[in-house]
């Protein structure tokens, strides 16, 4: 089983694209940036999605250029959210924990953005995403949805969330023959480990400058 999994791997490796590794070094870029809160995340994170969209398409996996079409879009959102000052030339947005009925709002937008993925992948798969796992693919794409628009936000459950988007993403772009992408997501799952540390030192420092 193991040696099978090593020359899977190994196989997969040598047939990466180039493309495939840019969006990758862009990708850890863009994540390592938003730990820290800067701007750089998005012009990072915009070359990392539309690599992967092309990717995407081009393997018939429907529901990861979803993801990353929704990215691009949020990428440019966010680098326009967290540039916004005020009248006396500071930040608006600072990094916050959510209320309780923003965590019901964000539970709300998972759930029926799992259930469009799912729905529509059903159905995409007999024809046009044989590649498609809907159960998978749905879980991995809703965490992701909700993880990328409350990180706009700088809530720290944003972390919560691209935690989970990189343990379900691990498995499932391995059995898809993305080994280094699987790669990917491991170090995508470190680091969001060491963001949601972070951001909630960061949360708590807002918190008690507000306090003071």
């Amino acid at each position: 089983m193991l040696q099978e999994l090593y020359r899977q791997f190994i196989t997969d490796l040598l047939n990466t694209r180039w493309q495939e590794f840019v969006a990758v070094i862009a990708g850890i870029l863009s994540v390592w940036y938003s730990r820290t809160e800067n701007i750089l995340v998005y012009p990072t994170g915009l070359i990392n999605t539309i690599i992967y969209i092309w990717l995407s398409f081009r393997m018939s996996l429907f529901g990861e250029a979803s993801v990353n079409l929704y990215y691009t879009a949020l990428n440019i959102y966010g680098w326009i959210a967290w540039t916004r000052k005020d009248r006396q030339q500071h930040y608006i947005l600072h990094v916050t924990w959510s209320s309780r009925r923003e965590l019901l709002h964000q539970s709300a937008f998972f759930l029926c953005c799992y259930a469009i993925v799912f729905v529509s992948l059903t159905y995409l798969k007999k024809g046009f995403a044989p590649m498609a796992i809907p159960w998978a693919d749905a879980f991995s794409s809703a965490t992701a949805y909700t993880a990328m628009w409350l990180m706009t936000r700088k809530k720290v459950e944003s972390w919560h969330w691209w935690i989970a988007t990189n343990l379900s993403s691990v498995p499932l772009y391995f059995v898809k023959h993305y080994v280094f992408t699987s790669v990917y997501y491991i170090v995508l799952l470190i680091i969001a480990i060491g963001g949601l540390m972070e951001w909630r030192k960061r949360a708590k420092a807002v918190e008690q400058h507000a306090a003071a």
